[in-house]
C-alpha cells in the first residue's frame, strides 16, 4: 500500500490572521515602549538630582561638623578636601579660590563655578558636563525675585540625553536646594 503525503503550508486566511494579530500587538506595544524610554530619561535626571542633593547635604553636614560658621575654603573631611563653602554652609566652588564676603550668604555664580560644584560634590562616576557630547550642559539662572543683574544666581544643569533640552536640575547655592524639572 502506498500512502500519499500531502505537504500543506499555511493557508492565506491563517497568514492574514497572524499578521492582523501582530499588527494589533504592535499598535499597543510601540507607544508603551516609547513611554518607557521617556520614563527612563526622567528617572535618570531625578536620580542625578538626588545624588547632587545628597552630596550638597553631606557637604553641609561636614561643614557643620567641622564647626564652621563662615565661608570656608578646602572643606576638610569631604571628598578630596577642596570644596569651598559659602557663609551659609553650601558648596560654591571646588578646587578654586571662591572667597565669600564677610556676612554675605549669597554667591554670584558663573557656569565655571557651577561646573566645579558638580565635580566637587558628585566626584566619581558623575554624568559628564564637558566634552563633545556631555550628559548635561551647565549654565546659570537668575534667582527668583532677583532685582539686580549681579545678585544671587542659581546653577542650571540641562539634560542632553533625550535631545529635548527640557529636563533640568537647578542648584541654589543660597539655600542648598536641588530641584529637578523633568516635564
Amino acid at each position: 500500500m502506498q500512502t500519499k503525503q500531502k505537504n500543506r503550508g499555511f493557508t492565506l486566511i491563517e497568514l492574514v490572521v497572524v499578521i492582523a494579530i501582530l499588527a494589533i500587538l504592535a499598535a499597543f506595544a510601540l507607544p508603551r515602549f516609547a513611554q518607557l524610554s521617556e520614563q527612563a530619561h526622567q528617572s535618570s535626571v531625578r536620580a542625578t538630582a538626588g545624588a547632587l542633593g545628597a552630596g550638597v547635604a553631606l557637604a553641609k553636614a561636614q561643614w557643620v561638623t567641622n564647626g564652621f560658621t563662615t565661608s570656608t575654603q578646602n572643606l576638610a573631611g569631604f571628598g578630596d578636601g577642596e570644596l569651598n563653602m559659602s557663609n551659609g554652609g553650601w558648596p560654591v566652588d571646588w578646587n578654586g579660590s571662591y572667597e565669600g564676603e564677610s556676612g554675605d550668604d549669597s554667591a554670584v555664580m558663573t557656569a565655571d563655578l557651577c561646573q566645579s560644584i558638580w565635580n566637587g560634590v558628585l566626584q566619581a562616576n558623575a554624568p559628564s558636563i564637558t566634552g563633545t557630547e556631555p550628559d548635561y550642559v551647565v549654565s546659570t539662572q537668575a534667582a527668583r525675585g532677583s532685582v539686580a543683574a549681579d545678585t544671587q544666581v542659581n546653577c542650571l544643569f540641562t539634560y542632553q540625553g533625550d535631545g529635548s533640552g527640557t529636563k533640568t536640575i537647578m542648584y541654589d547655592p543660597d539655600t542648598g536646594a536641588v530641584i529637578s524639572d523633568v516635564d
